[in-house]
C-alpha cells in the first residue's frame, strides 16, 4: 500500500505538469501557425453580440472599414445589414450609410 501511495505522489504532479505543458504549448503554436501576427494585423473584428433567444443571436462585425449585422441560429447564419465607415467618420467612430 505505501508503495502505491509513494508512485501516486510522484506519477500525479507529473501528470498535472504534462497536461499543462501540452495545453501550453498547444496554445503557443496555433498563434504562431495560424500566421496572425497579433491584434494589429487582423481584419475581422467582432464589435458586440445580443442574444435573442436561445440558439439565436445578433453581432456586429467589423471587416474593412465596415460594420456588418449578422444573424445567427442553429440553420446557420444571415448577413442583415452593413453600414460603411468613411475615413473621416471612422476617426470619430461614428457610422455612416452607404446610402448617403
Amino acid at each position: 500500500m505505501l508503495e502505491y501511495l509513494a508512485r501516486l505522489a510522484l506519477l500525479l504532479p507529473l501528470l498535472g505538469g504534462l497536461i499543462w505543458g501540452s495545453l501550453w504549448l498547444t496554445r503557443f503554436l496555433q498563434t504562431r501557425l495560424a500566421g496572425t501576427p497579433g491584434r494589429h494585423g487582423r481584419h475581422l473584428q467582432l464589435i458586440e453580440t445580443s442574444l435573442i433567444a436561445p440558439g439565436m443571436k445578433l453581432a456586429v462585425v467589423r471587416f474593412h472599414d465596415r460594420d456588418i449585422l449578422v444573424g445567427f441560429s442553429r440553420q446557420g447564419l444571415t448577413r442583415l445589414s452593413e453600414v460603411r465607415l468613411d475615413e473621416t467618420d471612422a476617426a470619430a467612430n461614428t457610422p455612416r450609410t452607404e446610402t448617403e
